[in-house]
């Protein structure tokens, strides 16, 4: 699966130097980098307080290309960031984010498009639950990872809004690390505990077969205040269509002038089929919780952003 990741990245950058050298008729390209800061220092303080150093990294680049009734777009998202409270000590992973789509449009009419999209998502470093353990990581590259194909139509009503409706979607689960496929990480199968065979594994890949929906909205509200929105819903048609999962990020982009900006974002998950376990009351031991759970993330940082 690593090597599915690189090429789809090895095709991103190929498609983004033909689109910068060659200046072809039809393609356009836009982009930023941004760096954010911030940091908290105590001497003598009474009221007590934990000096921490922050840092957030962001990369976004688009490569689109549009001529006659056929369009192609490609947007790479990353993101990276960690908290420093001790130096002595590993730093707290704050933001983690690694996103590639793609997707074909034909004109079917003056709103709708024919549309094939390819999506990954995945993160670039190993992440921890540091309220139990900060030493046994619970995540990584490629575990868990994300990629999906659908076959549907997209409506553009305007240059603002737009929703992909993919009726045929393949998805695949990637848990590409061992202890946490035998976990069950993710939702894929976990090892069978009474397999007594010493080669036996949990299963890194889960597929599942259904239908996705992608809405995404930019728009300025006021001068010098954008809004990002992009919501993806997903049905699995062969095990319980009617658990939706829900992956719902925002972000608002606040530009002091043209290259100081404060960002705020969230990030809403909700997948019955990842695990979540709680310490049993009596034991102490990890118990599988039967219901999912929500899981939510926002980032405000204040830093640098340049454009591409």
């Amino acid at each position: 699966m690593r090597k599915v990741f690189i090429t789809a990245m090895a095709l991103f950058f190929a498609i983004a130097s033909f689109a910068q050298e060659e200046k072809t008729e039809g393609w356009t390209n836009k982009g930023n980098v941004g760096l954010n800061f911030s940091q908290v220092s105590f001497t003598n303080w009474a009221a007590g307080g934990q000096n921490a150093l922050n840092w957030l990294g962001t990369f976004h680049y688009e490569i689109n290309y549009a001529k006659d009734n056929f369009k192609w777009d490609n947007t790479l998202n990353a993101a990276l960031g960690y908290s420093y409270f001790n130096f002595k000590q590993k730093p707290v992973k704050t933001d983690d984010k690694l996103e590639f789509t793609s997707l074909a449009g034909l004109k079917a009419s003056e709103h709708w498009n024919y549309s094939l999209e390819f999506a990954f998502r995945s993160q670039m470093a190993k992440g921890f639950d540091y309220a139990a353990d900060s030493t046994t990581y619970i995540s990584k590259f490629l575990a868990p990872a994300y990629i999906s194909l659908g076959i549907g139509a997209e409506w553009v009503p305007n240059e603002h809004f737009s929703i992909n409706i993919a009726p045929i979607t393949g998805r695949v689960t990637i848990v590409n690390d061992t202890m946490l496929a035998n976990q069950g990480a993710f939702g894929v199968n976990a090892l069978d505990p009474n397999d007594t065979d010493i080669h036996a594994k949990g299963s890194k890949v889960r597929f599942e077969f259904g239908a996705r929906l992608a809405a995404k909205m930019k728009y300025t509200i006021i001068q010098n205040v954008d809004f990002e929105s992009k919501l993806e819903l997903f049905s699995n048609y062969l095990n319980h269509p009617e658990r939706i999962d829900v992956d719902w990020q925002n972000l608002f982009v606040m530009k002091v002038n043209s290259w100081l900006n404060c960002n705020f974002g969230t990030h809403l998950i909700y997948d019955y089929d990842i695990p979540f376990f709680d310490p049993d009351p009596i034991t102490g031991e990890l118990v599988k919780d039967p219901n999912s759970k929500i899981q939510f993330k926002e980032v405000l940082s204040v830093g640098v952003l340049f454009n591409l």
